[in-house]
């Protein structure tokens, strides 16, 4: 894929996140208070800041952890619908250019992406109990 740099998926992101994608990000120095979120069903989400992702440079339209960026940011704009699986997403102008092979690829690792997320979890909502 080509990406334009538009921030479009930077914008009010809901990204969630991997306890190793939390790891790597507070191993470069944030502490996790700065960008996790967890919602109430237990998925620990990327804070927004001023309609944007807590890491996303809106001057530059940069990612200021792009080399460490989470892996749902890696496999973007590859994403699970429930109604239709594995697609490419609409908001991205650069849809397009996703060819059929980095889908089949990325959907695989998204697939594997979403079992972790979903019995992380499922961890975190048995501990509030």
């Amino acid at each position: 894929m080509h990406c334009s740099h538009c921030g479009k998926c930077c914008e009010n992101t809901e990204m969630p996140l991997s306890e190793a994608d939390i790891k790597r990000l507070e191993r470069i120095g944030y502490p996790r208070r700065t960008f996790v979120r967890y919602d109430e069903e237990g998925y620990a989400r990327l804070l927004n800041k001023d309609g944007y992702c807590v890491f996303f440079d809106k001057e530059n339209k940069k990612c200021k952890v792009y080399k460490f960026r989470p892996l749902g940011c890696r496999l973007y704009p590859v994403i699970y619908s429930d109604e239709e699986g594995i697609v490419v997403d609409d908001i991205c102008p650069m849809r397009d250019t996703v060819s059929k092979i980095e889908i089949e690829r990325k959907g695989k690792l998204l697939i594997k992406l979403l079992k972790i997320l979903d019995r992380e979890a499922e961890q975190r909502l048995r501990l509030r109990q």
